[in-house]
């Protein structure tokens, strides 16, 4: 007995040691300074110093199995838990900022309260559609400490202490104010280059880690076939090929090797799927694809994606023949998991399960589409309003099993785990002041927007700007208008942060030559121009540069619907917005709008130079500039450096390469206009020509290129085809600069109907003067093959043509390989 009381008390006098040293041993986290908060990390935040002692959940073990750790966090939960932790709420309602205060508002208080929520979106958005601008939103430092405030209220404050996951918007620059605003997507898939767009997605995803998000929206893997859709600046273009290689790009930049690193956030993959292809342009639109089509084309980017390692998929919002892509298990199970394997978590667009109910109405209540999107594989509800109470409803009442709830939940609680969430929650606050919105990241976002621009047409080598010019008219709507060159889903600017067009020509023009600007007429307002001015202006110059397009800058004047796009509706009194594209912005016509074709017109009449410089987020009609104007050069939505690099461009101090990732139509009757049509060739109409204006992989150079000694190389053993292709090009001029070798292909004769001509693979490559070099490609099976009869994809045997050049009209020289074999695709 002695011995046992001896033992007894030198276990308490060792737990009392125990405490003692942990209550002064337990680091203290800082924000960073008076304005932030204090943290004690703490095996159980919240809870009395007793149940330290107790042992560790499983859970909570960081050395413990990862399946084990999931396995019993799921088994200590409640229905609610699991239904909150699946539940993504709209994020800049949820904090507080009061003077340098940045706290938790009584909304997040209720909402993890009463429904336990475990992810919030657009935390740190700021547009007019949140409502929130460079006064009442947050700076990178304080959206740093706004998150820590959200994290450390739901660990104090919950029964499990789960971290957040906390979602944002990041398709060119994290959405959010200060940071680093690079060109959209339609200009990034312009300068073929996945190395410059991978480096990109990680400065993006550095510059939202250190403010607390772990996941980014993006990349948007549509194919854009039909221009009058109001999101192509999201999309890279048409092909699926170069959308592939721009969406594994963008997924290894986010997610980088480690998502315990600190700088990388888990990339969602939108939108899933055939979204860019809606009827009549229409957003959100029915889509008519059959299987195969929609094997080979609409599938084959997200498939890329997904097996770089993507972690997030997100559903469209249309239906593919008649299913909501939201409640769509052949999409969601067949496709994405059971064929591909992947192990990620999916999520719907905001409000497209309620949309399975209101709109596609194929669900008689919420409680029915609730049910019918989680019983087809959809995980995560992005709003909090789609599964919520439906589906506790739908568990209880047994339409949707607890297993399958449990699987979904899973899959977030995973990666929660994997981002080492549970160990580290919190975000130093003062990294955000000197990573976000950096030098080198702005001068990485000029140098992504001079490798988009396309220079378009050059007659008589007008480009580079003569030293002679010594007078530069700068007209035109798009010229001095600092938000029309960003594009949708950005953020509020300082006015410094951004180099418009005039700027960057002024900037660059320097001592001896005067730079002038009219603004000539809006975008779309046609209630006041100053047409004649612009005229006067051009007539006493050397050249102008009429910088038109379109615009997707959101203002406060614009009405939004719920899912936050803009909405289109009859003109209050006063100004007309120039927003023409964007989210919801769908076109009949790609005309340019307002005056600008008055405008344009009437510099023409001038007789002067004029190079038109086209600032727009989809193709609009250069008709009559590619008749009559001596240049022309598209820059997209070029991004904050925008007019510093069309301005590299004009003076010649940059040699332009990119290449359009998109066909430009000549008239909205010939869509859709897009390069991989399938056989039988198109044929002319009775106005005119079934070609477009531009077609895919176009654009011009200061510099030309000769192509010669084409030949390939086929080694095939029975489980293996490989094809070694080597084309050499030279550089025939005096300047340095780019050329995208690209490489396409077609399959002579095969069992189903293929395409005239597919892009297979392409190499951005920088010459020297008078530089040769030979250019090689190696393709395997995967590359040539096809969707047979019975959807398997397959090589099969007979004779392919390879053909390359600069572009997709534009291919010079050919050969014929053959392929003696049938060589199936593995999933």
């Amino acid at each position: 007995m002695l011995f046992n009381f001896r033992d007894m008390l030198h276990k308490k006098i060792h737990l009392l040691i125990t405490a003692v040293l942990l209550h002064f041993a337990f680091p203290v986290f800082s924000t960073g300074g008076k304005k932030g908060f204090q943290v004690k990390e703490k095996t159980e935040p919240g809870v009395s110093q007793k149940i330290l002692f107790k042992e560790t959940p499983v859970y909570k073990n960081p050395k413990a199995d990862l399946e084990q750790r999931v396995k019993d966090l799921l088994g200590r939960m409640t229905l609610e838990e699991k239904v909150g932790q699946i539940s993504a709420l709209l994020g800049w309602e949820m904090y507080e900022k009061g003077g340098a205060k940045i706290g938790v508002s009584a909304k997040f208080r209720q909402a993890i309260k009463e429904r336990h929520i475990g992810m919030l979106w657009a935390t740190l958005r700021a547009d007019p559609w949140t409502k929130k601008t460079l006064s009442n939103g947050l700076s990178p430092y304080e959206s740093a400490l706004a998150t820590n405030a959200l994290q450390k209220y739901t660990l104090e404050n919950t029964r499990l202490g789960i971290p957040l996951f906390i979602a944002e918007e990041c398709p060119h620059g994290h959405m959010a104010i200060g940071t680093t605003v690079f060109p959209t997507s339609i200009g990034q898939g312009s300068t073929w280059n996945p190395d410059l767009i991978k480096k990109m997605a990680s400065a993006i995803a550095r510059e939202a880690r250190v403010q607390g998000a772990h996941i980014g929206y993006g990349p948007v893997l549509d194919l854009a076939r039909e221009p009058r859709w109001s999101r192509v600046e999201e999309t890279y273009g048409e092909d699926p090929i170069l959308n592939g290689e721009m969406g594994i790009a963008m997924v290894q930049g986010f997610q980088g090797s480690d998502l315990k690193s600190g700088a990388n956030i888990i990339s969602t993959l939108k939108h899933f799927t055939a979204y860019g292809v809606p009827e009549g342009g229409h957003n959100g639109g029915s889509v008519n694809s059959g299987p195969r089509e929609l094997y080979q084309s609409y599938l084959s980017p997200f498939r890329s994606a997904v097996k770089a390692g993507a972690q997030s998929v997100m559903t469209a919002y249309n239906s593919v023949d008649g299913v909501p892509c939201s409640a769509n298990p052949f999409l969601l199970k067949d496709v994405l998991r059971n064929q591909w394997g992947f192990n990620g978590f999916t999520v719907s667009d905001l409000g497209s399960i309620e949309g399975v109910f209101m709109t596609h109405r194929v669900a008689a209540n919420p409680a029915e589409a609730a049910a019918l999107a989680m019983n087809s594989g959809l995980d995560a509800d992005l709003g909090g309003n789609g599964f919520n109470k439906g589906l506790i409803e739908s568990v209880k009442q047994g339409r949707v099993s607890e297993a399958r709830l449990d699987s979904a939940v899973a899959n977030l609680l995973r990666l929660k785990f994997k981002m080492g969430l549970f160990e580290k929650p919190y975000v130093d606050a003062s990294l955000a002041k000197t990573t976000v919105g950096t030098p080198e990241h702005i001068k990485l976002a000029r140098q992504v927007a001079r490798e988009s621009i396309v220079l378009l047409k050059n007659k008589n080598n007008v480009l580079p700007l003569k030293s002679d010019f010594k007078k530069i008219a700068v007209i035109g709507p798009n010229a001095d208008n600092l938000y029309n060159q960003l594009g949708d889903y950005t953020a509020p600017q300082r006015d410094e942060s951004v180099v418009t067009v005039l700027e960057g020509i002024r900037a660059r023009a320097g001592k001896g030559i005067s730079v002038d600007y009219v603004k000539g007429c809006a975008v779309r307002d046609t209630s006041s121009s100053n047409i004649a001015e612009a005229v006067r202006l051009s007539r006493n110059s050397d050249i102008t540069i009429l910088v038109l397009g379109g615009s997707s800058a959101r203002d406060f004047k614009t009405e939004y619907i719920s899912t936050g796009a803009a909405k289109v509706s009859e003109e209050k009194q006063g100004a007309i917005p120039d927003m023409e594209s964007g989210e919801g912005f769908d076109r009949m016509s790609l005309d340019l709008l307002g005056k600008q074709t008055e405008l344009l017109k009437a510099v023409l009449a001038t007789g002067k130079p004029v190079a038109v410089v086209m600032i727009e987020g989809r193709p609009l009609n250069l008709n009559l500039a590619e008749e009559q104007a001596d240049a022309i050069l598209t820059a997209w939505y070029p991004g904050q450096e925008g007019g510093n690099a069309i301005a590299d461009v004009l003076f010649g101090d940059y040699n332009p390469a990119g290449r359009l990732p998109i066909s430009v139509p000549v008239s909205v009757g010939q869509l859709p206009v897009y390069y991989n049509y399938k056989s039988p060739g198109k044929h002319n109409y009775v106005e005119g020509s079934s070609k477009p204006l531009y077609s895919f992989g176009y654009g011009l150079s200061f510099s030309s290129f000769k192509y010669s000694e084409l030949s390939a190389n086929v080694e095939e053993t029975e489980n293996k085809l490989i094809v070694k292709v080597r084309v050499r090009v030279k550089n025939n001029s005096e300047r340095e600069g780019d050329e995208v070798v690209q490489l396409y292909f077609r399959d002579d004769i095969s069992s189903v109907v293929s395409a005239d001509k597919q892009l297979a693979k392409f190499n951005r490559v920088h010459f020297m003067p008078g530089e040769e070099k030979l250019v090689e490609f190696l393709l395997d099976a995967a590359d040539l093959a096809l969707y047979n009869r019975t959807l398997k994809q397959v090589v099969e045997p007979g004779s392919f043509t390879l053909m390359t050049g600069g572009s997709s009209d534009n291919l010079p020289l050919s050969t014929r390989i053959q392929v003696k074999g049938t060589h199936f695709i593995t999933p």
